[in-house]
């Protein structure tokens, strides 16, 4: 890694006077230039949170370097960091069942390498989206699961995230729960997304019984995964105003844009590290 990649550090620990002080001295003095940053802290918690981004001033570390020379700052201060290169692409695998609205937004945004992730593969439990994967040279995993196969299917799954070397994983509309085992196998490295009616619609056809209730509003949310279903701290939500006028095939249309709009910016803002886990719910920086 050559000595002027830029890298972001992004950390968390209790509040104490001079931490900021502290990290952009040690930068400093490295020969490195704050190239943007953002703080919060937290009044209820008393947690300092915090995002920067570095570059070279003609330093002669590299990335692993930087990390060594920070370890003891951050041990000083009792932080949980972060620190990776800003080139680096995280590496994704998308899970879905039949449908792939959330999966194409993900798809066309990682060829066009406007968010830094690698789509690595896609698994499934049904063989409904191959052709439209294989499409796209991605490696197209089908993992069929009853109530009696499920222990396994989830061993399946959690070997092609190892296998696969991935960083994330995605539920882009995969219609399975995942075991309490596996949530805590990949606490604050799944993220998924389900329409914002919830509780309200659990169930099938949610937008047609959302339409014989008059919703005026459609919503989705992203959310880290946890064991408490669809209950994990929130990444991201969104709305659309709707009226009486729209047919349930309307909303079901407008929910799966809504849907596939924030799956998309709750990725992009967890690679960029921008999204920092606190307690039950999570602190997000923006651009």
């Amino acid at each position: 890694m050559s000595a002027d990649t830029r890298f972001v550090l992004a950390f968390q620990c209790e509040d104490q006077p001079g931490i900021v002080a502290g990290v952009a001295g040690h930068f400093a003095a490295e020969q490195f230039n704050i190239v943007a940053s953002s703080q919060y802290k937290d009044p209820v918690s008393n947690r300092f949170f915090m995002r920067t981004e570095y570059e070279s001033l003609g330093s002669a570390l590299v990335l692993d370097d930087v990390r060594t020379t920070f370890t003891p700052i951050a041990e000083t201060y009792g932080m949980r960091w972060e620190l990776v290169s800003s080139a680096e692409r995280m590496r994704v695998v998308v899970a879905v069942s039949k449908m792939g609205h959330c999966l194409n937004r993900l798809l066309n945004a990682w060829q066009h390498r406007t968010i830094p992730i690698d789509i690595v593969a896609v698994v499934s439990n049904h063989e409904t989206l191959r052709s439209f994967v294989e499409w796209h040279d991605v490696d197209y995993h089908h993992l069929p699961i009853t109530p009696e196969t499920k222990p396994q299917q989830e061993a399946q799954l959690l070997d092609i995230v190892s296998r696969e070397r991935a960083d994330l994983l995605v539920l882009a509309r995969y219609m399975q729960v995942l075991s309490d085992e596996t949530c805590q196998r990949l606490d604050g490295r799944a993220i998924n997304i389900h329409h914002s009616f919830l509780p309200g619609f659990k169930g099938a056809r949610p937008y047609h019984r959302a339409y014989e209730k008059g919703v005026k509003l459609m919503g989705a949310t992203a959310h880290y995964v946890t064991s408490d279903l669809d209950e994990g701290p929130i990444i991201e939500q969104d709305v659309m105003r709707v009226t009486h006028a729209q047919t349930p095939s309307e909303l079901v249309e407008i929910g799966r844009d809504v849907e596939a709009a924030v799956l998309h910016r709750a990725v992009a803002w967890h690679a960029e590290r921008r999204v920092v886990i606190n307690g039950k719910k999570t602190v997000v920086f923006g651009r």
